[in-house]
């Protein structure tokens, strides 16, 4: 295929993802080599949007449990995802890539806030849109805010990206006959109780026929692929 399968997609980075083998933080490196894949994609003619996560700075839910509020816990959070978002619209700079951080908190010193049509603006003039603070409520995860704003954007799928190259019949790490799935049905993966995303945002891209497809951010070239059409990662679909 010449051309990419996909005009408008939005892409779910966890913060995990940007820590490399770090125990917590940006690994400048790692971030370099993911924007690097980014662009390369920006440049098919691909409008990107990207979700970032915050967990290695923050996660909300290890506050709680620690007995911190719940929702002071999920805004800092929230906070943490702005730094990344930052940090990675910085990078695109360095790669010569224009892109914003629309943020769902309102912090107009340092990013934009998030408005729908400002957001579809800056993807139609090929920037890369980046949407931090999560939905902007508490109790919600950065994968509902995936699902959330890649139907607000009319994107064609979700791309989640993490550190295994799909969805698998069980954890490929403890089980060498684990087979992943190439493809496979919102309701199949609901009755195999597989763990693509969290709960409520599956149920919305199920709902609203969004697909889904999981695979490995730490593969090089895999994000490339997964939008050109190849058989890559695992396809979640109607």
């Amino acid at each position: 295929m010449s051309t990419p399968a996909y005009r408008r997609i939005l892409l779910k980075l966890s913060g995990e993802a940007l820590m490399g083998d770090d125990p917590y933080g940006i690994n400048e490196k790692v971030v370099e080599r993911i924007v690097g894949e980014i662009a390369e994609v920006s440049g098919l003619g691909v409008q990107i949007g990207i979700v970032i996560g915050g967990g290695n700075i923050f996660r909300g839910i290890q506050g709680a449990a620690s007995g911190m509020d719940r929702a002071t816990a999920d805004y800092i959070g929230m906070l943490a995802t702005v730094m990344n978002a930052m940090a990675l619209s910085d990078a695109f700079r360095r790669h010569e890539v224009e892109s914003r951080v629309l943020s769902a908190l309102r912090i107009e010193q340092v990013v934009e806030p998030y408005i729908r049509a400002r957001a579809i603006r800056h993807l139609e003039e090929g920037r890369i849109v980046i949407f931090a603070a999560g939905t902007g409520n508490p109790f919600f995860t950065t994968d509902t805010a995936a699902a959330l704003r890649g139907a607000e954007i009319g994107a064609q799928i979700v791309l989640k990206a993490t550190k295994v190259d799909g969805v698998y019949t069980a954890d490929p790490q403890k089980d060498p006959t684990a087979k992943r799935y190439h493809r496979i049905s919102f309701d199949e993966a609901i009755g195999r109780n597989l763990a693509v995303m969290d709960a409520t945002a599956f149920a919305l891209c199920r709902d609203i026929k969004l697909p889904i497809n999981v695979f490995s951010i730490f593969k090089p070239g895999a994000l490339r692929r997964v939008v050109m059409g190849e058989d890559e990662g695992t396809l979640v679909h109607s």
